[in-house]
């Protein structure tokens, strides 16, 4: 079935369940219950008041945190169509790399995702966002010094509040897609039926872009990718000071990855004519096919309770995740001498409790336990040329490799907030952390934060942070080296220390000022600045053909910077209803290693010598990057700008590994939208997007930098549009 055939059904589909719901909703059965509004309002209220006992459970005190509204996402280009990093990306300090990483603050992945505040454990890195930019009520990214309640992964707490049946009723049809072959159809709903909450969507997404092109060409040679993805939020709220909840996410997706034409064979695989050339094998690059499938589901219980002055949510959770690296295996032995199949999964269960009791007018406690057992499997298939007396084979042969691990992490926090004086507030307090899982470690991390509300516009913070970072388990599969000894897969150097965790004093200081003397606008303007000094610095780099990312440690590390931000908003300009909105970020960072120690044997004798006594930039390290955004609502019309700024990742230069940067890029984004009102139909909103209008060719990787793999460029220019259908 072609595109156009696919879009063509897509459509049908969406307006006859559109109908047929809104049938039902306009029945006799349905509209003859006049207490209905009144058990709706009930409910929210409610709803809202044990969302505001929520956050007082573990609030952020002390800590930068920068909102994200739905507002927001619908006003960024491509709206809630677009992938969720791409609305972190709006966040200062956040740089992008590719295959959707994100780095925050000079930190290369160390993300904690939540939900409602209750940890999803981390998953197998790959290609996929699980996380749906449509079901998000609101996101914030938490980053700084961070109080106690968070431990591990520290770079940045990206805190995600679901949609709400409460809030949230009704529901949509949605049909999205344009340049690239894209295709994204999407549905959701929610609603109340008595002490009942509930809100679900889903969406596929099939594209001819699915990971970032390896050459500067406007479009990439096999790079097509499916995704399957849903999400399911219900909420019984029990009474007005106690509620349960579920939440059930799943994705699959399938990705190509895409192929770099005119490359020349590097080996002689027998039973392959010869490219007189080059002397080995001949095989066109345009036509290799490597494939990887990915998993990913996961679940939480949650149950929250306050009596009297004591809060608390203890929940539960499972997580289920998998990639499969399928190789070509008669491409890659010509080009690599190797050819892997990997095949890792991972199953997680664990718990999380938090709880806060308000002592007096002073203090408050608060503290928790968070406990993950992970399970992790890893094999290898790998097909390498055999090497003897320096002569290379042309036959290969079939080596097997493997890891099974059950691994678990704990953590306790204990914290007081101490109002010393009605405008000076200390969070002081602490966390012991353990991990054994490939190693046995634990420290007892302190924290101390202080905020002054010198005025009632400003608002001055400063903290301490002692961090504990153990490696990602899932991620963290040895590799017995010496079976490789002798083929063409040998390391250049036989050694492999151990991955230690990280651990790291930080330090965080920030102001923010409101500006209330400006007639109808509101103006808000925000610094922070913040230093990082790390033992068994933590970075990730993509080894071999597989795009796997594995773990190492560099002996120390630094990380400072400083972030500046600022928001404004005015309304009435034309209209009484009309609003505009602007933001704009701005970040300086730096961040650098010295002397790798674990996982020596995937880096060349060169690097590590070099290393060894010099600090590097590590190969996330972006100098400069930014965000600005303005958007203008009037008459239920919408038109919107962005543009991302980003400074360039490192790449290698003569001897020094990290000592160049790529070239700066800022693609400009644009978009409208329009919702209109259908008497004795349904509201229906349309909107046109513009991604990278100005056609910027710009290329987030060249290939080089400890740890990287292929070139990735960044996508061309590109139309989307997409119309939606509300009941």
């Amino acid at each position: 079935m072609n595109l156009h055939l696919k879009i063509l059904a897509s459509f049908l589909s969406i307006f006859f369940l559109t109908e047929a719901v809104r049938a039902q909703t306009i029945s006799p059965s349905t509209t003859d219950k006049p207490s209905q509004p009144a058990i709706q309002l009930d409910t929210i209220v409610v709803t809202g008041s044990l969302d505001s006992q929520r956050d007082e459970i573990a609030p952020e005190l002390g800590a930068t945190v920068y909102n994200i509204s739905q507002n927001q996402v619908e006003t960024q280009s491509q709206g809630d169509n677009a992938p969720f990093n791409q609305t972190i990306l709006r966040a200062p300090g956040v740089a992008e790399d590719s295959f959707g990483q994100l780095h925050v603050r000079g930190e290369h992945a160390n993300l904690q995702y939540r939900i409602n505040d209750v940890l999803i454990p981390e998953g197998l890195t790959g290609f996929g966002q699980e996380l749906d930019t449509r079901f998000l009520s609101s996101v914030s990214l938490i980053t700084g010094a961070l109080p106690s309640q968070y431990g591990f992964h520290t770079a940045g707490i990206i805190d995600v509040r679901t949609k709400n049946g409460a809030f949230d009723q009704g529901g949509d049809f949605s049909l999205y897609g344009g340049s690239f072959d894209t295709i994204n159809p999407s549905f959701q709903c929610g609603g109340s039926s008595g002490k009942w909450n509930y809100y679900f969507t889903g969406s596929f997404l099939e594209n001819g872009q699915g990971i970032e092109n390896p050459v500067n060409s406007t479009n990439p040679l096999h790079d097509d990718s499916q995704r399957y993805s849903g999400f399911g939020y219900l909420e019984y709220v029990i009474d007005n000071t106690s509620r349960f909840s579920i939440i059930l996410s799943g994705e699959q997706a399938q990705f190509q990855i895409p192929d770099s034409p005119g490359q020349p064979g590097n080996f002689i695989l027998a039973g392959l004519p010869i490219d007189p050339a080059t002397g080995n094998s001949a095989f066109n690059s345009a036509n290799l096919n490597e494939n990887q499938n990915e998993q990913n589901y996961y679940a939480i219980e949650s149950y929250q309770k306050s009596v009297d002055d004591v809060s608390f949510q203890f929940s539960t959770f499972q997580r289920f995740s998998s990639v499969l690296f399928r190789p070509d295996e008669i491409g890659d032995l010509v080009f690599n001498g190797v050819a892997s199949r990997v095949d890792q999964s991972l199953f997680a269960n664990g718990l999380q409790g938090d709880v806060s009791w308000v002592i007096n007018d002073q203090h408050t406690l608060r503290g928790g336990v968070l406990v993950n057992i992970q399970s992790t499997q890893s094999s290898q298939n790998d097909h390498v040329f055999p090497v003897v007396g320096g002569v290379t084979g042309t036959t290969p042969i079939d080596i097997q490799d493997g890891s099974n691990r059950l691994g678990a992490e704990y953590g306790v926090y204990l914290q007081d907030e101490w109002k010393i004086i009605p405008k000076v507030t200390v969070n002081f307090g602490g966390r012991f952390d353990v991990v054994d899982a490939y190693d046995h470690e634990n420290q007892l991390s302190p924290r101390l934060n202080v905020v002054w509300e010198a005025t009632p516009e400003t608002t001055l913070h400063a903290g301490y942070a002692s961090y504990f970072t153990p490696p990602p388990q899932q991620e963290d599969a040895p590799v017995d080296i010496n079976k490789f000894i002798g083929t063409t897969n040998e390391p250049e150097v036989l050694q492999q220390g151990s991955t230690k965790a990280e651990r790291a004093d930080y330090f965080d200081v920030g102001a923010t000022h409101q500006f209330n003397n400006l007639g109808t606008g509101a103006l808000s303007v925000g610094v922070d600045a913040y230093y990082k000094h790390a033992m068994n610095q933590l970075d990730d780099g993509q080894f071999g053909a597989a795009v796997i990312l594995q773990p190492f440690n560099y002996q120390s590390g630094q990380v400072d910077g400083v972030e500046f931000t600022g928001n404004y908003q005015v309304k009435g300009i034309i209209d009484e209803k009309d609003v505009f909105n602007t933001y704009a970020n701005f970040a300086v960072s730096q961040a650098l290693g010295e002397n790798i120690t674990s996982n020596q044997y995937e880096f060349s004798a060169a690097d590590l010598a070099y290393i060894s006594n010099h600090y590097i930039y590590l190969d996330h390290n972006q100098t400069y990057s930014g965000s600005l955004g303005a958007s203008y609502s009037l008459w239920e019309s919408t038109i919107y700008a962005d543009i991302l700024y980003q400074d360039g990742l490192r790449r290698d230069i003569d001897s020094a590994p990290n000592g160049g940067r790529l070239p700066s890029y800022y693609p400009l984004n644009l978009g409208a939208s329009h919702l209109f009102h259908i008497p004795g139909f349904t509201d229906l909103s349309v909107r046109f997007d513009v991604v990278n209008v100005l056609d910027q060719a710009y290329e987030i990787r060249d290939g080089t930098g400890v740890g990287v793999g292929a070139p990735q460029w960044g996508s061309r220019r590109g139309y989307y549009g997409g119309i939606t259908l509300r009941f």
